[in-house]
């Protein structure tokens, strides 16, 4: 065999969305784009901020001499110093630029920070629904996934986590606001989660460091918040990127913030840009990084997303189906009205609407898709949820 044989496994359990979207695809050349309602990629088809624009113009308009060369592996000083200073204003915390390191997305974030903490046989909770690539992420770095069932509510259980806790325990990895969901943990749940990780700490004298996935952090709805883990527990990491708040998903720009009070951070900081250069990412692109450098506050009109939602919500209500709804991102999780929901996922398929099987994120019995679509598709993939409440018997 040419291939590993846990890859070859991994690819075959891997990703519904990506099984689902390359569907998509087929199903738009075979019948037409105008006919197929695609809710299965979260990949944000709104145009990024005019100031995102106007920063990528003076950057290739004026370029400055060395400016696309190598730098410190962490990241343009200046570009981490803007990131620090968005932290020092939301926390109150002394986060310094030392302690930020520019990455390529939210992905390479997570995997240099879980590169940077684990050794073989480490276990990193997660929560059930979870976005399916924390599995492979963990699993490169020589992780155990332990997951966790959330509440009907898809709030965290914070009794489970106790449980959920062992020796082996070096991360809780959050994700707020949800992929798949839409759920915003708010502070008094987070709050209860540190104080859960400051008694297991004391308890198995070890540290446990609280990771949030956190490139949502700005797509929250109804004037609510989406509240930093960083001054709430000391052995905090964030990691983020600008794919989701500046419609960028395509140039791959992100960061790692850490708690300067965290434990090691004198060695955690070095470790962290150790591993961004030898998982060969070595840094963060150059360009992105002189374009967002002076965009921390930005965002895309999150005024479109929450339309998108109240609508769909409204509608899908209507037609009987169940959900949750959701406080933040670009995703609706209900659940199926048939049992097994690849079931009911290829039926709505049939009728050209295709969306994501919740198997996939560890929650069978649900579906999710993703609104992040023109408001056109959305209506248009009506007639198709109308048909599969009756032929389900909703």
């Amino acid at each position: 065999m040419g291939i590993s044989a846990k890859i070859e496994k991994f690819m075959e359990e891997s990703s519904w969305i990506r099984k689902m979207f390359e569907e998509g695809l087929r199903m738009k050349e075979e019948l037409g784009a105008e006919n197929v309602a695609d809710f299965t990629l979260g990949n944000p088809v709104m145009e990024p901020p005019k100031a995102f624009q106007d920063k990528l113009l003076e950057a290739v308009t004026k370029p400055e001499p060395g400016m696309h060369r190598y730098m410190p592996n962490a990241g343009y000083e200046f570009c981490r110093d803007a990131v620090s200073r968005y932290y020092q204003n939301e926390t109150d915390l002394p986060v310094d630029a030392k302690h930020v390191v520019m990455t390529v997305g939210a992905a390479g974030a997570l995997n240099v920070i879980l590169k940077s903490i684990l050794d073989p046989g480490d276990e990193v909770v997660i929560f059930s629904p979870y976005f399916v690539e924390y599995m492979f992420y963990v699993d490169n770095h020589g992780g155990k996934v332990v997951v966790v069932d959330t509440n009907d509510d898809f709030s965290i259980n914070v009794s489970r986590v106790e449980a959920a806790i062992t020796d082996k325990t070096k991360a809780v990895l959050i994700n707020s606001p949800n992929n798949p969901t839409g759920v915003v943990y708010g502070e008094y749940t987070l709050k209860s989660l540190c104080g859960v990780l400051k008694r297991k700490q004391e308890e198995l004298g070890k540290t446990i460091f609280l990771i949030n996935d956190d490139p949502y952090r700005k797509i929250v709805f109804d004037g609510n918040k989406s509240s930093s883990i960083l001054p709430l527990y000391e052995n905090s990491i964030v990691a983020t990127s600008h794919s989701k708040d500046l419609a960028v998903p395509g140039e791959r720009i992100g960061h790692i913030a850490v708690n300067p009070n965290c434990a090691d951070v004198e060695k955690l900081m070095p470790a962290l840009i150790f591993c961004n250069r030898t998982l060969g990412f070595v840094n963060a692109p150059a360009l992105m990084q002189r374009v967002v450098a002076s965009l921390q506050e930005e965002s895309v009109d999150i005024t479109d997303y929450q339309n998108k939602r109240d609508f769909l919500y409204e509608k899908l209500s209507e037609m009987g189906y169940s959900m949750v709804k959701p406080e933040g991102a670009f995703y609706i999780f209900p659940k199926s009205p048939s049992e097994d929901e690849l079931e009911f996922v290829n039926y709505l398929k049939d009728k050209g609407v295709l969306v994501v099987p919740g198997r996939g994120f560890g929650a069978p019995g649900h579906f999710r898709i993703s609104y992040c679509i023109p408001m056109e598709v959305i209506e248009r993939s009506l007639a198709g949820f109308s048909d599969a409440a009756r032929e389900f018997g909703m």
